[in-house]
């Protein structure tokens, strides 16, 4: 999947000075930024209320089923259909996956899933046992992760089941950083993860996140933060051309882009509190060049418009605001409008008529290229007939030798 394009010269203006956190110091050194920046007494209120509200724990994840309307039962009809098509290919799967309302529900994901990223569930290798995986340096971060994500399980399953998926999480973790040692896991990875193994499974999960870990992920999987904290500054170009308003009062206050970041490590699995709009993100991003989530924080920020002018510009109060996902948050509308909105500029980009002056500047260009087509093949055409001549008078020389 290509990269998408990008406003140019993403990094003009932009401070990097924070882009080499670690990755075991990311969110402390993310907490102490708002602590300390705030100077006057009602900014230090809105850091500790913000900090009340922060947790390193995950956000408790709702699994509440919702009826399919017509809509949505009309399009799990036509991918249910394109399953037993055998005229299906790779854009089948990205348009369903693309378009309104997704895959519909998990029982088409674990079919659709991996076709997006073109492995054969039929053909995965069984998992190792845990035993064989414990001698692993990052094997008890792993495990205190896992242990901790017990809020992003399906609520009220047996006691023994869930152990039993935690201990398959943490040998999908370390397949992956085991199979690819130059990867490094980072907290966070197991939100991505246990939404694959609760979708697709564990066998499948693995062939899932190899994949997105050497593609979409690999630049959160490196040494430190600073390639990802790099990417992040594209936010700030994407928010610039839509709304030079809001990018300007972001500037102002400072804020940055650490907000950010749990969304793009994990995919927002780690912050929102819907299963159904993670997993529908998960649909998009997976048919989508790994930039997508960027872009997608670029709406959410500019949906966020009025409420963050409501706000002083101020670093602590912006933060405090945006490291908070609203429930409501309307997902579809936001992905279809971002959508819109670039077949719009592709369309324009098309319709813009060639300049005069780069047609001048291209004709002779053009010109000399002919010449020099004409010259080289003139004299290809000459050392043929050379080489051709002097391969007839070789027989005759070696006759004429006593």
């Amino acid at each position: 999947m290509a990269e998408e394009q990008l406003p140019l010269n993403c990094d003009e203006g932009y401070d990097s000075r924070n882009s080499t956190l670690s990755k075991k110091s990311d969110k402390l050194e993310a907490k102490e930024a708002v602590q300390d920046t705030p100077k006057e007494d009602g900014n230090q209120n809105k850091c500790k209320e913000c900090d009340e509200r922060r947790s390193d724990e995950p956000v408790k994840l709702s699994f509440e089923r919702f009826p399919e309307n017509h809509e949505e039962q009309e399009k799990r009809k036509h991918i249910e259909a394109a399953l037993e098509d055998s005229t299906s290919n790779l854009e089948t799967w990205r348009q369903f996956a693309l378009s309104e309302y997704g895959l519909i529900n998990d029982d088409l994901r674990k079919k659709v899933w991996p076709l997006l990223v073109n492995i054969d569930p039929n053909d995965v290798e069984p998992a190792p046992s845990l035993d064989e995986l414990k001698t692993h340096p990052e094997y008890n971060q792993v495990i205190l992760d896992v242990n901790r994500s017990l809020k992003r399980f399906p609520p009220g399953i047996p006691y023994e089941q869930r152990i039993a998926l935690q201990d398959q999480l943490t040998v999908l973790i370390l397949r992956v950083i085991i199979k690819y040692p130059h990867l490094k896991y980072y907290q966070g990875y197991h939100d991505v993860a246990i939404t694959f193994l609760l979708v697709v499974g564990e066998d499948v999960a693995f062939h899932v996140m190899e994949i997105l870990s050497t593609q979409h992920l690999v630049e959160c999987m490196q040494e430190t933060m600073e390639p990802t904290q790099r990417r992040l500054l594209f936010l700030y170009p994407i928010i610039r051309g839509e709304n030079q308003a809001l990018h300007d009062f972001l500037e102002r206050s400072s804020v940055g882009t650490l907000f950010a970041l749990p969304w793009y490590l994990t995919w927002f699995g780690h912050s929102l509190n819907q299963y159904r709009a993670v997993v529908r993100l998960y649909d998009y991003f997976l048919a989508s060049p790994f930039l997508l989530p960027i872009y997608v924080t670029a709406a959410i920020v500019l949906h966020r418009e009025d409420e963050i002018f409501r706000e002083e510009c101020d670093m602590a109060s912006i933060h405090c605001l945006l490291s908070q996902l609203p429930d409501d948050l309307p997902f579809e509308y936001l992905l279809q409008e971002r959508m819109r909105r670039r077949r719009a500029a592709m369309q324009k980009k098309r319709d813009r008529p060639v300049p005069i002056g780069f047609l001048n500047r291209l004709l002779p260009h053009t010109l000399l290229n002919r010449r020099i087509v004409l010259v080289t093949t003139a004299f290809s055409i000459l050392v043929g007939i050379c080489a051709y001549y002097y391969k007839a008078q070789l027989p005759q020389h070696f006759r004429s030798l006593p």
